[in-house]
């Protein structure tokens, strides 16, 4: 029989239980035991959740990310919190978000704040890791007390535990150096840590270690190919088995490569790389054995079980005792439980599995190989008929849209007039200073906006009440941003819930679900809208509280939306067509709302692109296609304006230096990016390329609760002076501000406007 196992399981809990156990702690309104409590019943419940499988993972869950955990683990400390004092959790949560506690003593603990950690996507996923740090002198000193803890914890469940933890060389590729010293001169120190690791594990009687090296699906220089095989050649000790799961993508021409490796098993991403399980089994050695994510652990719709028995039944019978099953991924990626869901609409609901239902459909595929399909004939029976009714729904398709998407052209995408004109134009108009200040789109989410929208969606306040309590937050917020004295101000978006879910509730095409809740970093959760059919507008979605909240004021106002690619990337999309049409879709029904806006006298539109590199493919040859249909979609959503509308975009936590020619493709009059966490490092692609529009680098990272200085801002903008022309630079934070509150906001915005105010007079 096939052994089924779990590459990791959602940590925050059916009902975010983390998140709120973690915001009380960093309040001050929790102790750390009762923290670490909850911690705990969260492990418990998803090892229960999952003990129908021979092998649990250990390991996967975290108070805020994997990877700053094994930085803990190998003792690899950034130097400004390693003198601090106090609980190690305390150190965790100052390198995770500045600070741990908002308490007195923890303030004087840690003066005020450090600087966080760096943060940046997962490969191409939504989840955000915070990215290690090294230095010629970074000196590694294990410490796995906690994961030895959590071992422990399965033993007295009587569960079989499968440690799990990203490999060597995958957590020294995506780390980065402080004093641009060679990364792979750490190697071998490194290799010892990983050593002493595997021992800790093996002495307690760990048969099985999942080491994680996600590296191996991009491209690879020699030097990194050769340091696998230094890495694995050391830790072959004969103590312990490793299973080497890669995921995400292909292996390609690294087949050969994790071939060779001296290890027990490997792990292949099955939904994106069936095509590469021949060659791995006929490279691979018989003794070795062979896991295949057979479940997408990406995506919510069903599994095609029976297609998929079709070409797994005689991958089975070649191998025997050798396969593996398992999802594809970890299942960090999609919600926890279907059965949670009261609300969805049931014909959609048919077609779902979460991350506790994929479970259940990999035990339905062993047990199929095992014994027969006789034996789960229902279960099979009710998936099919599940496949096809999705298949044949006339929900899905609407002659409509696809009439719409045959009538795009290269002219859709196009401005009227090139940036040089448009600018001047706009600088008319508008009349902006030097330096201009203005915020990304989102001001703090109160309890009384949380709870008036809740109140207004179960019928609680009839829509005239609703419509007048959200007006008083526009209200607030147009006052605090003038009293501020920011030049460019924004409704603060207190009706949406979420960027892309409020877009999402308002298009044909698309579904939501009641606690349908993934983690994006630490305590931030998010609920991707399901788009199971083709999309269309039915009415203006932005248009009336924009328009209320120009007539507050004589100072522009934003027109906020979420551009079709991010809409897209955060969203379960569906599996029967390209995402590129998808894509599409999306933006036309995003162009007919930057129209409206700009018929509603709007002369500034912004269309966030926060996704853009999120979704670009890890192998740089399959670039070229995807940005041609992402940046094309952009531009169909922003390009039907005239001259003297202003269009802007924004970008958060992404790596994007190598592909800053193709943003400036986009062509967007202004771009607003992430720069405060990395010290301005993004924007070294500006030495090398002459981005020719206006950019807002972030200087205010609003994922602490720190406030920056006057200093530290001028310091940074004039950093950004140093690669771009300040007439074409904003000041701005580096992304929304909906998950601070008003006490963090005031202060750091009254800092960057009076840095603004500096930068005039001295730059």
């Amino acid at each position: 029989m096939a052994i089924t196992h779990n590459l990791g399981f959602p940590r925050i809990g059916t009902k975010r239980e983390l998140k709120f156990a973690l915001e009380t702690y960093w309040k001050g309104q929790s102790s750390l035991d009762e923290l670490e409590k909850v911690g705990a019943e969260l492990r418990q419940r998803h090892w229960q959740d999952q003990a129908d499988l021979d092998l649990v993972p250990v390991g996967d869950f975290s108070f805020y990310d994997q990877i700053l955990d094994l930085s803990f683990i190998l003792g690899n400390l950034p130097q400004r919190v390693r003198d601090f004092h106090g609980h190690e959790l305390d150190n965790y949560f100052r390198v995770a978000r500045g600070r741990s506690t908002n308490t007195a003593s923890d303030h004087a603990q840690c003066c005020g704040g450090v600087a966080a950690g760096e943060m940046t996507k997962w490969f191409d996923t939504n989840y955000h890791y915070i990215v290690p740090e090294f230095t010629g002198d970074t000196i590694f000193k294990l410490n796995a007390s906690r994961l030895l803890q959590q071992l422990a914890e399965t033993k007295a469940l009587g569960l079989r535990a499968k440690p799990v933890i990203v490999g060597p060389i995958t957590y020294l590729a995506i780390g980065k150096t402080k004093d641009n010293c060679d990364k792979l001169a750490l190697l071998q120190p490194l290799i010892a840590a990983y050593g002493e690791l595997l021992d800790a594990l093996a002495a307690q009687g760990v048969e099985w270690v999942q080491i994680d090296e996600p590296i191996l699906v991009t491209d690879l220089e020699p030097e990194w190919q050769q340091a696998f095989k230094h890495a694995y050649q050391a830790q072959n000790t004969g103590k312990i088995k490793l299973l080497l799961a890669t995921y995400f993508s292909q292996l390609q021409d690294n087949l050969p490569l994790i071939a060779s490796l001296p290890v027990q098993g490997v792990h292949l991403d099955a939904i994106n790389a069936r095509n590469e399980i021949d060659p791995l089994i006929g490279q691979l050695p018989n003794d070795r054995v062979i896991s295949l994510g057979v479940i997408n652990g990406r995506n919510i719709w069903k599994t095609d079980l029976n297609a998929t028995l079709e070409w797994l039944f005689p991958v089975h019978q070649r191998l025997g005792d050798r396969l593996w099953l398992a999802p594809s991924c970890s299942l960090l990626h999609v919600p926890v439980d279907l059965n949670s869901e009261e609300k969805l609409d049931p014909e959609i609901k048919s077609g779902l599995a979460f991350a506790k239902q994929k479970l259940n459909e990999l035990t339905i595929l062993s047990s199929a190989l095992a014994h027969g399909y006789a034996c789960v004939r229902a279960e099979l029976e009710a998936n099919a008929a599940a496949i096809q009714s999705r298949r044949k729904s006339s929900r899905v398709h609407n002659p409509v849209v696809q009439s719409a998407l045959a009538k795009i052209d290269g002219e859709l995408g196009k401005r009227k007039s090139p940036y040089g004109i448009r600018a001047a134009k706009q600088d008319a108009l508008l009349n902006l200073p030097k330096f201009p200040t203005t915020s990304i789109g989102s001001f703090p989410q109160t309890a009384d906006i949380r709870q008036t929208r809740h109140d207004y969606k179960i019928g609680k306040i009839d829509a005239a009440t609703y419509t007048s309590r959200m007006h008083k937050e526009i209200a607030r917020c147009v006052r605090e941003q003038e009293d501020l004295e920011l030049d460019v101000l924004v409704h603060g978006e207190a009706e949406r819930n979420d960027m892309v879910e409020y877009f999402g509730e308002q298009l044909d095409g698309y579904a939501f679900s009641q606690n349908g809740w993934v983690q994006s970093y630490g305590s931030r959760c998010v609920k991707p809208p399901i788009l199971y059919g083709d999309i269309s507008r039915r009415k203006p979605m932005t248009v009336e509280w924009i328009r209320y909240a120009q007539s507050l004021t004589n100072k522009p106002m934003k027109g906020m939306l979420t551009g079709p690619v991010t809409i897209l990337n955060w969203s379960f999309v569906r599996d029967d067509q390209p995402r590129s049409v998808s894509c599409y879709q999306l933006a036309l029904a995003i162009r007919q709302e930057v129209q409206d806006l700009e018929k509603a006298g709007v002369h500034i539109i912004q269309i966030d692109e926060a996704a853009l590199r999120e979704g670009l493919p890890l192998r740089k040859s399959e670039w070229q296609t995807y940005l041609d249909w992402a940046i094309e979609s952009f531009r169909i959503a922003a390009n039907g304006v005239s001259d003297e509308t202003q269009i802007h975009t924004h970008m958060c936590y992404s790596e994007f230096n190598d592909i800053i020619a193709f943003i400036a493709e986009m062509d967007a009059d202004v771009i607003t990016i992430e720069t405060s966490r990395s010290d301005m490092e993004l924007l070294d692609a500006f030495e090398n390329f002459n981005y020719p529009n206006q950019i807002g680098p972030g200087v205010y990272d609003i994922h602490s609760p720190n406030t920056p200085s006057v200093e530290h801002i001028v310091a940074l903008m004039k950093k950004a002076a140093e690669r771009i022309p300040a007439e074409r630079l904003w000041v701005n934070p580096d992304c929304g501000l909906k998950t601070r509150q008003w006490e963090e906001v005031i202060p750091a915005l009254t800092n960057m406007v009076t840095a603004a105010k500096v930068l005039r007079e001295t730059a």
